[in-house]
Parts: structure tokens; C-alpha cells; sequence
């Protein structure tokens, strides 16, 4: 039997995750939901449906009443509603009804364009997580987010709907590129700090194996990292809350992510939005010296950065107030009081957020250091 954890966000029914390393059980796991009665459309980016777009297809070919595809063209500049209304398009033209469902294999941005168009077609059909990228493994298929960019705000559009499952095949991610890879590991890392100093010692005595991708290593990895965020979300569903502790690393980090123009890709936005906010916690005498420059230089072994060039701090500074966690004049900023704990704090000044931004930008002068 393959490992499971069951999430239940108030949510009926609940959802499980499933990990395997193969697509081999992936029809018994849909069988649960009726499929030879359905049609399923698997929804997918132009790069990841050459790599597992067919194998997906043909494990459920005979198992369903009809399989589709669409893919749209892979990268965060698609993360739009013009891909949503693509998607809208190819439904209706092959006549999905409300009992149909879909399925989204890919990366973060793949599953946040489907389950959004999951839950805005038809007022709400099933959807399926088949994530494929250690982020979307570790982080962003599970908890129900779903959404798409507007305009120069991430994330600005978007529903809570959940997956009927997630189904992870850890063996895709042999396939990612090194950067890709490691860009995951920021939001796996992000999970031990703000709840599990002992999960941050873990990945730390494993790294040589996270490095080596060992997939029972990565089984283990993203259980536990997943058993994190089933804790957060199942207790504050919706963000109105201890939720807001998933986004440690994310305001300055969006805010880079944008002023890069999504250059940078995810994780590294993260983990230098990490670095920014444990300075501010180490400032604020929430940290040590020592535990800021610890929890910092982690970050360096998993191929993250911990500063970066060419921007303009202003702008960055202009951006991150423009986030849509902005409550009034308020930013909601996520702190760190140690390892493995972190707080929800609304206090955050404009000089704080200014010095932590500082903090990871690497100037000219710095080389004549």
C-alpha cells in the first residue's frame, strides 16, 4: 500500500496525497471517483507535456470515458487569465460538463491555472494535483490556493477549491533541472522554520542525499514537509490566521520575483525574502546574531541566494507594499522568533522592511569589502 496523508480543511469530503515513484497506480487511485464515467483533460505546460503528458494518457486511456489535452506554454508569464480563458475554450468546445473532471500535471503554476479554472468552470468541477516539481510537490498543490497573476500583482486573483487528490510520482524529479530542483527546497526549508527545528536538523544531516535525489530520501523529505502544511491549513483553511505563517519569505520575495520580472525563479525569491526577514527578526532581538547568520548561510549549501545585484531597493520597497497581504496601512510580515517557530507580526515599519531589503542587496561597493 502507498504512503498517504489525508488533509481535511473543513472540506468535505477530505483529500488524500498519495506517493509513489511511478504513474502505476495512478487509474486505481481515480477509480475512487467514477472515471469510466467521466471525460478528464490533462492540463499542462508545452515543456511538461513532452515529458509526461503520454505516460499519463495512456495509464488512463481505458480506464475513463474520453482523455484531452491542453497544454499552454510553460513559464510564470503564462500564470494569466488570457491561459484561463484558453482553457475555458478548449472545455466548452469539447463539451465538459459538471461531472467531468480535470487533471493538472505540472509545476506551481500549473496546478494554481487549473484548480482556479476548476473552480470558476461550470460554478466548480473536479480537479486532480499530479505535481511534477519538487515546489509544487512540497508546497503549492496542497492546501486548495489556487490562482493566476494580474497584471504586475502575484497571486491577486484566485479561489480556495480543493483537489479531490494529489497524486505525487516523486520519480519526476529525476527529470528537473538543477535549479529547478533546488528552487523546491526553499519552501521545504521554510517549512522546518517556521514549525519544525527538527525537520530543518533533518534535511541538513540529509543533505547529501537530498543532493543525490534519493527517492526514498525525497519520499521522506516531502511527507514530512507536507505533514507541516496539512498542520497549518487544516486549522486556518482559508488564511484568516496561522496560514499566513506559509508566507515567511514571501512579501520582499514576491516583490523581487516581480521587479525581476520572473527572472529569478521562485524559491530563489524566497530564500532571499527569508534572509530579509530573519534579519528583521535578528534586528528586532527575536534571533541571535549567530541563529540570523546560521539560519542565512543555509540557504547557500541548496544553491539559494543570499543576496542579489541589480535592483533598485526603492522599487522593490514600493512593491512589496503593493502585496495583497496589505491589511489598511499594514503589511501581515512573518518573523522568526528561533527555529521552528515563527509569528504573525502587523507592526513591520517601512525603515524595517527598507533595512531588510538592504541587507540582501549586493552593491559595487561591497566587492571593496
Amino acid at each position: 500500500m502507498s504512503q498517504r496523508l489525508t488533509i481535511n480543511q473543513n472540506h468535505k469530503p477530505a483529500y488524500d496525497i498519495v506517493y509513489e515513484h511511478d504513474f502505476g497506480r495512478l487509474a486505481e487511485e481515480l477509480s475512487a471517483f467514477d472515471i469510466e464515467n467521466k471525460k478528464l483533460c490533462i492540463i499542462t505546460d508545452s515543456k511538461v507535456k513532452g515529458l509526461y503528458a503520454d505516460d499519463v494518457e495512456a495509464a488512463l486511456k481505458d480506464k475513463c470515458k474520453g482523455i484531452f489535452v491542453y497544454a499552454f506554454q510553460n513559464g510564470e508569464q503564462s500564470k494569466n487569465l488570457d491561459t484561463v480563458k484558453g482553457i475555458y475554450e478548449f472545455l466548452i468546445q469539447n463539451k465538459f460538463d459538471r461531472k467531468d473532471m480535470l487533471l493538472a500535471l505540472g509545476g506551481g503554476v500549473t496546478g494554481d491555472i487549473t484548480g482556479f479554472a476548476a473552480a470558476t468552470y461550470l460554478r466548480g468541477i473536479d480537479f486532480v494535483q499530479i505535481p511534477t516539481t519538487l515546489l509544487a510537490q512540497s508546497d503549492s498543490s496542497v492546501g486548495g490556493k489556487t490562482g493566476v497573476d494580474f497584471n504586475q500583482y502575484k497571486n491577486m486573483v484566485g479561489a480556495f477549491y480543493m483537489p479531490r487528490l494529489i497524486y505525487m510520482n516523486i520519480a519526476t524529479l529525476k527529470t528537473l533541472d538543477d535549479r529547478q530542483y533546488y528552487s523546491g527546497m526553499a519552501e521545504i526549508l521554510k517549512h522546518g522554520l517556521i514549525k519544525s527545528a527538527g525537520f530543518y536538523e533533518w534535511i541538513i544531516d540529509n543533505m547529501y542525499e537530498i543532493h543525490e535525489r534519493r527517492l526514498e530520501t525525497l519520499e521522506e523529505m516531502l511527507f514530512e514537509s507536507c505533514k507541516i502544511k496539512k498542520l497549518v491549513v487544516e486549522k486556518d483553511p482559508t488564511e484568516k490566521g496561522d496560514r499566513a505563517l506559509l508566507n515567511f519569505g514571501h512579501t520582499i520575495g514576491h516583490a523581487i520575483e516581480k521587479y525581476k520580472n520572473f527572472e529569478l525563479s521562485h524559491g530563489e525569491c524566497v530564500a532571499l525574502g527569508s534572509v530579509a526577514a530573519a534579519y528583521i527578526s535578528w534586528k528586532r532581538d527575536m534571533l541571535t546574531k549567530d541563529e540570523y547568520y546560521e539560519i542565512r548561510d543555509m540557504f547557500v549549501p541548496f544553491n539559494l541566494p543570499i543576496s542579489i545585484e541589480n535592483i533598485d531597493p526603492e522599487e522593490v520597497m514600493r512593491l512589496t507594499l503593493s502585496d495583497k497581504k496589505m491589511e489598511g496601512d499594514n503589511i501581515k510580515f512573518i518573523l522568526l522568533k528561533k527555529v521552528g517557530k515563527a509569528v504573525i507580526d502587523k507592526t513591520v515599519t517601512r525603515e524595517e522592511i527598507m533595512a531588510g531589503i538592504n541587507e540582501i542587496y549586493f552593491t559595487d561597493e561591497d566587492w571593496d569589502e
